[in-house]
This record gives structure tokens, C-alpha cells and sequence, in this order.
């Protein structure tokens, strides 16, 4: 496959505040080591009171906005993609479209856990393609914490905070864009515990993963054979991915992924252990972090499993 959509740039906002594994002895429990074991994550970004998914998404989108070269409101079309929203009604979509004056856009907004990222992404090739929009704004943005039970043992140490905004349209921009070759979602309600694995039930105890072996056993094997369709389907090979991009949700998961593909580590991207599980924001996070990194026709491969269950690929190339 080979679109005709391009991520013109990204932007990206977590926390100031930081919390270690050093927390989590008198919370849960569990030492500093047990964790980094467990999921490989040594510390995280959580939002202050007056801070929430709707405030993260609005830096991130002020970071994005210095970086085109074209003014926001051309924007005719803004996605929100979280399940941790501040606000149902007055949603992640419109606060954008309201704090940036982007008048003439369509709004929405979806949820597939930390695949959301990557419907939107196809949500916004498919209406550009078919030129119902000409420019897109992609906001992810997920506010964990105010969500997580810090005192549960299974997966309150977890999580992360953080949002990144993604640009995207049907032309180049320059030299420095990431033209977006291929993409593919899936739902995934059939297999495993889906929709008991991971759940966020604000009124019956928030965010919680009961049933994390099959989570992980589940993302490993979709990630695996998804990233394998993905790359056939283009006539690649994992030696021809320069970068690896898998959704940051335990590094252990990370690690079996990246062996069964035979993708060399100095390959595979990460920032769990500085921020945590943040979603479906982690991906775009990390080509925000890794922006200057990328070269001229470097492949990228994005990968994501989330709850519910769900999954996504994405192949991009640098320009």
C-alpha cells in the first residue's frame, strides 16, 4: 500500500510532576526493583489538581503549532483520542477546536483504548483520502492517574500521564515529514478475557487490569503476527525497519516482541521507563522525542495493543 497522507509534525506535553518507584513501598508494597521487573518502568508523570486531559492536550497542540508551517485554524478536521477523559460532554475535540478558535473543523472523538491513537490516524487518512478534509489535528491524551488506584498491586504502578498532538494532511510540508505508507485496526472482542482484562469503571473502582497474563499473553502474539502482516503486505522484512515503535505498556512485552521479530534493541524505541503505560498517547509521544532522529527513508513501524481488546499497525516512511 502507499497513501497519499503525511504527519506533517508532532507535538508533545507530560507533567511536571514525577513520581519513583520509591512511592510505591508504602502504597503497595512492592519495592522499586519488583516493579522494574515486572513492567520496566522506573518512574512516571502524574497531573497536579489543576491539571487534566484537556489542559495536557492544549500545551501539546501550543508545542505542535511551532513546528508547521501553516496557521491551526486551517485545521477542518480535530480527533480526541483518550479513555480518560476529563470531560464526556464538553469533549478533548471540542476544547481544541474552542482554545484555538479552529472554527470550521469537525469534531470527534474515539476510544478504543491504547489503540485509539492509531484509529484516529486512520480515521483521518479516510476522510482526507476522500476529501471530506483537507488538514487533521490528532490530539492523544490520557490522564491515568486520576483514574488509578495508586494502592492496587496488580497495575497501580503503571501508569502514566502525558499528551501528544499529531498533524496530518494530504501534502508535504518539507523535508521533515513522515509520509504514512500503510495502516490497519482491528477489534478484538473475540479473543482471550477482552473487555474483563482491562477495564476503567469510574464508579466500580477506576482503572484496574485484573487480568494482566492475558493481557500480556494476548499482546504479544497480536503485536507479533500484526507487525509481520504488516511489513509482508509491503514487501519488507524486520531488517528493513530502521525504527520500532510498540505500545509502551510493560517492557517485558517489549522485549519478547522485539526477540520474535529479530529486531536489534538500539531499533526499538522506548520511553516506559521514564513515563510509564501513557496510553494511547505512548506512541506518538515517542515520535515526538525521536522527531530529529528519523532519516531520509527510514521505515517506521508503529505497533499498539489495547484493552477492550483492540490493535493497530502503521508503517510510516521519512521523507
Amino acid at each position: 500500500m502507499n497513501t497519499d497522507i503525511y504527519i506533517n509534525a508532532v507535538g508533545k506535553h507530560v507533567p511536571a510532576t514525577i513520581i519513583s518507584n520509591e512511592f510505591f513501598k508504602i502504597k503497595s508494597g512492592l519495592l522499586p526493583d519488583e516493579i522494574v521487573a515486572k513492567c520496566g518502568v522506573i518512574e512516571r508523570r502524574v497531573t497536579q489538581p489543576h491539571e487534566n486531559t484537556n489542559t495536557m492536550a492544549v500545551e501539546a497542540v501550543k508545542d505542535v503549532v511551532r513546528k508547521i508551517n501553516f496557521e491551526i485554524f486551517d485545521v477542518d478536521l480535530i480527533i480526541g483520542a483518550t479513555y480518560t477523559p476529563y470531560d464526556t460532554v464538553g469533549s478533548l475535540a471540542h476544547t481544541i477546536q474552542r482554545k484555538f478558535h479552529i472554527s470550521n473543523a469537525k469534531c470527534l472523538n474515539v476510544n478504543s483504548a491504547c489503540s485509539s491513537f492509531l484509529n484516529a490516524l486512520e480515521i483521518a487518512e479516510s476522510f482526507i483520502t476522500s476529501k471530506k478534509a483537507n488538514k487533521a489535528l490528532i490530539i492523544a491524551s490520557e490522564n491515568n492517574s486520576v483514574y488509578n488506584d495508586l494502592e492496587d498491586p496488580k497495575s497501580g504502578f503503571l501508569w502514566g500521564d502525558g499528551a501528544a498532538a499529531v498533524v496530518v494532511s494530504g501534502k508535504l510540508t518539507g523535508n521533515n515529514d513522515l509520509h504514512l505508507i500503510d495502516i490497519d485496526t482491528k477489534g478484538l472482542a473475540c479473543i482471550g478475557k477482552s473487555i474483563d482484562a482491562v477495564t476503567l469503571r469510574p464508579a466500580r473502582g477506576g482503572l484496574r487490569m485484573a487480568l494482566g497474563k492475558d493481557v500480556f499473553h494476548y499482546a504479544c502474539l497480536t503485536m507479533i503476527s500484526e507487525t509481520e502482516q504488516l511489513l509482508s503486505r509491503n514487501q519488507l522484512s524486520p531488517n528493513d525497519m530502521k525504527y520500532f515503535l510498540p505500545h509502551q505498556a510493560n517492557k517485558r512485552i517489549i522485549e519478547v516482541v522485539s526477540r520474535k521479530l529479530k529486531i536489534q534493541s538500539d531499533n526499538v524505541l522506548l520511553n516506559i521507563e521514564q513515563l510509564g503505560n501513557t496510553g494511547c498517547a505512548s506512541t506518538p509521544l515517542l515520535l515526538a522525542d525521536n522527531w530529529d532522529k528519523f532519516a531520509k527513508n527510514d521505515n517506521i513501524v508503529i505497533t499498539v495493543f489495547g484493552g477492550g481488546y483492540s490493535s493497530g499497525t502503521a508503517l510510516l516512511r521519512k521523507i
